[in-house]
């Protein structure tokens, strides 16, 4: 147990030290662990990429079960102490907990009284198994499907460039996405793939930037683009109210993402009733 342990927090770590740190022993023990786990299956569990450990192919699915396995445990325990009221730790995307559930999360409680849903914001957004603390998270345009993963979709995506009224006039963006050559492209850490997915899936040839700004959470380039520093790939439920009061303009429209927004629980959790009646609220307020 205790190898497993250190196994899995490296795994989620990506580092021996801050592993160690997180258990409360020496790097020493922690890579002692990993040797006895790689040994005792005579797999390699991990490979170093510069000063980090990164998960083989192999690794990544066994940290995955016994990320699961852990969250079960862990759960269970709760649940001994917990009494008759029940809580869900919900990870949840920090701008998508801002634009969409805060302003519904009266009428959340109000549908589930007996339920506490702690609502931890997630700046990156990463799969449940890396999350063994967490009961469910929501995930958007990054949901993968995953072994032992229920997902429910709950409500469409759409997203798109938008910008100020004043600088779509003058940049020219609305003749074509090839004016973004001349924008200054604002991006944000916790959602990388933003730009490269719109290009993608909305069928249109790519447009190499000469400027760019990088932020480190997507609110903070959403807010920047109402400020008319630039272009900002935004979701269409964050700057629907900015659209229909005319303080930013989507020059290309906007495109439906496939994956949709879905609540992600373990497959041994899918019929819990708690989790049920949190996707049965979510269903009903996201109307998917």
């Amino acid at each position: 147990m205790n190898a497993l342990r250190a196994f899995d927090a490296v795994a989620r770590r990506g580092s021996i030290l801050q592993a160690a740190s997180e258990l409360g022993v020496v790097r020493g023990a922690v890579r002692q662990q990993l040797a006895v786990l790689e040994g005792h299956f005579g797999v390699a569990l991990f490979r170093r990429d510069g000063r980090r450990l990164v998960l083989t192919e192999k690794g990544r699915a066994f940290a995955d079960s016994v990320g699961i396995a852990f969250g079960i445990l862990a759960r269970a325990s709760a649940a001994l102490t917990a009494g008759d009221r029940r809580s869900i730790r919900l990870g949840v995307p920090s701008a998508f907990a801002i634009w969409w559930l805060m302003p519904r999360v009266g009428d959340l409680q109000a549908a589930l009284p007996d339920i506490d849903i702690d609502i931890i914001p997630m700046t990156t957004v990463e799969p449940l198994a890396r999350h063994p603390d967490l009961d469910a998270v929501i995930m958007g345009g990054e949901y993968r499907p995953a072994p032992d993963i229920a997902a429910i979709r709950f409500m469409e995506d759409e997203f798109g460039p938008v910008a100020t009224p004043q600088l779509v006039m003058r940049l020219g963006l609305a003749a074509g996405v090839e004016a973004l050559a001349g924008a200054m492209v604002l991006t944000s850490r916790s959602a990388p793939r933003l730009w490269d997915d719109w290009f993608a899936e909305s069928g249109r040839v790519p447009v190499r930037f000469s400027r760019s700004r990088e932020f480190e959470d997507l609110l903070l380039a959403v807010g920047a683009a109402r400020s008319g520093v630039g272009v900002a790939i935004a979701p269409r439920t964050a700057i629907d109210e900015d659209i229909g009061r005319g303080a930013l303009t989507a020059p290309y429209g906007f495109i439906r993402r496939p994956a949709g927004y879905s609540l992600c629980m373990r497959s041994s959790d899918a019929k819990d009733a708690a989790l049920a009646r949190l996707a049965e609220w979510l269903l009903r307020s996201g109307g998917a």
